[in-house]
């Protein structure tokens, strides 16, 4: 895959039908009122091992050659790409070695395991990261599927976009969470080429703002020692995503942790949907009112729903 378009989006969307769910969209009366804006909620917390990732980690796999497949695939990440890939690799029956931050909790490392992942640790920086699934790579030979600079993977992830603006195509705006900019970048190339004249957005925590900063500045410019609740929008913006980030995207904006845990528990208690602090930030950036969109129609992406209930943000100790 040597491009990144609508085309190659709908060719992801044809390789993963029936291997992913179709996510429904859901709307609140309550949240529309309290926004004052109608809000259509695209819930990929309930995709296929709990988040929008199990797409792309999918089409990246699906699109591996029988040679290159044959020795497998390695990729690095703390959560959510780390059971993607480790289910979707299952599926076509090919190893899969996954390079995690040895803080990495045990919830999540179960998760890689149980579909049959192989979890090997690094330290808990991107360098190690990056560092240990290279050398894996070159040891075995096995394909990287990067979390999020990788085209095919952004292809896959965008299909989630794809099926909101079928089902509700006249959205004046669509949101969505943004770590490393796979989602976001996939989000606006679809949203751009279907509705010209919609606008796109994205949510980020204050504490790991690299996207928004770059976005300002021009250029990506990381933050030293990103740290927030949302622990699966730590990443740092990739070399592919940036610049559809940098054409396409009309704002992002930061919200607090606080403001994470209070919108992922409004999403408990009114729509009833458990959402991961990552998965609710694009709900915290509209919730919050940083966004002018009184009176339109918005799309609003729940990434992802795989929340550890021994550690729920929302909940009182011992109450969980």
């Amino acid at each position: 895959m040597s491009a990144f378009t609508l085309e190659s989006i709908r060719a992801a969307q044809a390789r993963i039908q029936g291997r992913v769910h179709r996510t429904p969209v859901l709307t609140s009366g309550r949240l529309d009122e309290l926004a004052g804006a109608s809000l259509f909620f695209k819930c990929e917390n309930l995709q296929k091992t709990g988040a929008f990732k199990a797409r792309g980690a999918l089409n990246a796999v699906l699109s591996l050659t029988d040679a290159e497949a044959a020795k497998g695939v390695v990729t690095h990440s703390s959560g959510n790409h780390a059971a993607a890939l480790a289910w979707a690799a299952k599926a076509r029956n090919i190893g899969v070695t996954v390079v995690m931050p040895r803080t990495a909790s045990a919830f999540k490392v179960a998760s890689v395991e149980r579909y049959g992942g192989r979890v090997v640790f690094c330290e808990p920086n991107h360098k190690s990261r990056e560092e240990t699934a290279a050398r894996i790579g070159a040891e075995t030979g096995a394909r990287m599927v990067h979390p999020y600079n990788d085209l095919a993977v952004m292809a896959g992830q965008a299909t989630a976009a794809l099926e909101l603006l079928d089902e509700v195509p006249d959205l004046d705006a669509v949101v969505c969470p943004v770590g490393g900019g796979g989602l976001l970048a996939g989000t606006a190339v679809v949203a751009k080429s279907l509705r010209p004249g919609i606008k796109v957005y994205a949510g980020e925590p204050e504490g790991a703002a690299d996207a928004s900063q770059s976005l300002a500045s021009g250029h990506r410019t990381p933050v030293a020692s990103p740290a927030s609740i949302a622990d699966g929008l730590l990443a740092f913006v990739g070399d592919l995503t940036f610049p559809e980030i940098q054409r396409h995207v009309d704002g992002i904006v930061t919200v607090s942790d606080a403001e994470i845990v209070a919108a992922a528990r409004l999403l408990l208690e009114v729509l009833k949907v458990a959402v991961e602090p990552s998965g609710a930030v694009s709900y915290a950036a509209v919730a919050g009112g940083k966004l002018d969109l009184a009176a339109r129609r918005v799309g609003i992406i729940l990434s992802g729903g795989n929340v550890d209930l021994e550690r729920a943000p929302w909940a009182p100790p011992g109450r969980v």
